[in-house]
């Protein structure tokens, strides 16, 4: 593992708990920053932090991340245990309901377009104020292939992450002279736990579009990340980072 100088850093990465974003605050806690896991899941919340807290200090909180009442806490008590915020890392998402288009129910599509992108904006909306003043932040929004794409029967899922992906341009260009960069990451499938839940059909289809032949390691995208957080990062705002096995075209 290459070193990455995070010390006296500190970070938040919602949707931590588990899978790519546990994976995120391990490389970020081995990299010397001080790690705040922000996720609605308080008994896998509590596992990943008993479980990380031998790697550094870990602080976490349980929210709804679609509730801007609760994001704007969850800030406020993260900046009052570290001292400073110096990092956002944006990982939690859903996939919702596998159905074409004219199948979703309005509730089905709203909710995924709420976790997914409005959920991007409002701790973006909470931490930002936070950053300005130390004029110094590294927000990384984590997008997908499937905002560049569009994926049949993922309307919702796709336009989500297409409007992270615009979110990340024009927030990054708001801030590029204050010292904080915003950049996203566009996976195509990462290997986790819900691989498990999706037929082999489809499994097969998804590999059939990578011309890596494999998918994406959740160590893969934590050492994209982890890179984008860092200082050596100096150039790069409301860019998009591909990490797709050669999958993205443009």
């Amino acid at each position: 593992m290459n070193t990455i100088d995070l010390k006296g850093r500190a970070a938040v990465v919602t949707g931590g708990a588990r899978g790519i974003g546990y994976a995120i605050a391990e490389r970020l806690l081995a990299s010397g920053a001080r790690v705040s896991l922000w996720d609605l899941d308080a008994a896998a919340l509590a596992a990943a932090a008993a479980t990380l807290a031998s790697a550094g200090d870990v602080h976490t909180h349980v929210l709804d991340l679609t509730q801007p009442a609760a994001v704007a806490a969850a800030a406020e008590t993260t900046q009052r245990h570290f001292g400073r915020l110096d990092i956002l890392v944006n990982n939690a998402g859903i996939a919702g309901a596998t159905k074409k288009t004219w199948e979703l129910t309005p509730e089905e599509w709203l909710h995924v377009v709420k976790v997914d992108l409005f959920g991007v904006f409002l701790t973006c909306h909470a931490v930002v104020p936070l950053m300005l003043p130390n004029r110094y932040g590294r927000i990384v929004n984590i997008a997908s292939i499937a905002g560049k794409e569009g994926n049949p029967n993922a309307s919702h899922y796709s336009a989500a992450k297409a409007g992270v992906i615009a979110l990340t341009k024009s927030l990054g260009k708001e801030l590029a002279q204050n010292g904080i960069l915003v950049n996203c990451v566009t996976p195509a499938v990462i290997e986790t736990d819900i691989l498990k839940q999706i037929t082999q059909q489809h499994v097969d289809y998804m590999l059939s579009k990578i011309p890596m032949g494999r998918f994406g390691k959740k160590e893969e995208a934590a050492a994209l990340v982890a890179w984008l957080c860092s200082e050596d990062c100096s150039f790069s705002t409301g860019a998009t980072f591909d990490l797709s096995g050669g999958r993205a075209t443009y």
